[in-house]
């Protein structure tokens, strides 16, 4: 495959590329698309970081740049029209879920994580060790109090949407799941066997890893994500009744998946992003089935 023009003329004293429409000029960032370097004259604001005049018109301009023609995320995503589609779809699922445990509270039993044999007050029922392994993907979408949905909803919305936007619906939809689940795992293993968790506050935090992946990737100023994710942690063990486990485990997998996402080499792109995913999934079936040896 051709490499991109510029990508390789790396100024001997600084090591930095220089852009592609401007030799000597150094820059330290790339088109996101492409991932050409450009220059401060060159750079076009986009919502998720900046892209070259040539992405921006549609069209490569030199031929060496094949994705210029066929406008890709950083991490390899189509272009859409609605960037924010599976983020409104989740959020809509969750306030659905929401509603009908309120309309009928005797379902919020069937959805909870429980490990094994819960207290009186969830009614008769089982748990994941007792094969209901579906309740590591429900527990993700149901809430009890009004604050705790709300403060879920408010931050996948202003974490999923950019995400969604700059990894694409595939890989965002891959990364909220498998960080989700490896919450739910990580609960399941090391909280008390009869608690009851949920939310989706695990899904959350690994929108939190993930985002700040991006933001190092694409050089932006880490301090604001930096400072939320302190305050959220801070929250998460300076209170009662939070799952920490899920927060962690979400956040770990996170990091992983995002990492994996935007650091992938353009030439197995693929394999390396859905290889990340498959391995954390991995870790997931592999903390569950420990866990349910454990408990039976």
């Amino acid at each position: 495959m051709d490499q991109a023009p510029g990508s390789r003329q790396d100024d001997a004293q600084s090591g930095l590329p220089v852009c592609y429409r401007h030799a000597g000029r150094e820059t330290g960032v790339r088109c996101t698309r492409c991932e050409r370097p450009i220059c401060p004259e060159c750079m076009i604001s986009a919502s998720v970081g900046f892209q070259c005049p040539e992405c921006v018109r549609g069209g490569s301009g030199t031929g060496h740049a094949p994705t210029a023609n066929q406008p890709r995320t950083i991490a390899g995503g189509t272009i859409v029209a609605d960037p924010r589609l599976l983020t409104k779809i989740l959020i809509g699922i969750n306030l659905a879920v929401f509603l009908a445990v309120q309309i009928r509270p005797s379902l919020l039993s069937s959805l909870v994580l429980i490990g094994q044999w819960p207290p009186a007050v969830f009614g008769p029922t089982e748990g994941v060790a007792e094969g209901e392994w579906y309740r590591l993907v429900t527990a993700m979408f149901t809430h009890e109090a009004i604050w705790h949905i709300a403060f879920n909803m408010l931050s996948l919305w202003w974490l999923g949407g950019p995400l969604e936007e700059a990894l694409g619906r595939a890989r965002y939809l891959a990364l909220y799941f498998i960080s989700g689940l490896a919450g739910s795992a990580l609960t399941y293993l090391l909280a008390e066997p009869d608690s009851a968790s949920l939310g989706a506050s695990g899904a959350i935090f690994g929108l939190f890893g993930a985002t700040a992946v991006l933001m190092r990737r694409m050089r932006n100023d880490m301090r604001p994500i930096i400072a939320l994710l302190v305050i959220n942690l801070i929250f998460t063990f300076g209170w009662s009744n939070i799952a920490w486990q899920a927060h962690i485990g979400g956040l770990v997998a996170g990091v992983v998946i995002g990492y994996g996402m935007v650091h992938a080499p353009r030439a197995r792109r693929a394999l390396v992003q859905y290889g990340t995913c498959a391995l954390v999934l991995l870790a997931v079936v592999v903390v569950t089935l420990v866990r349910t040896g454990q408990l039976t």
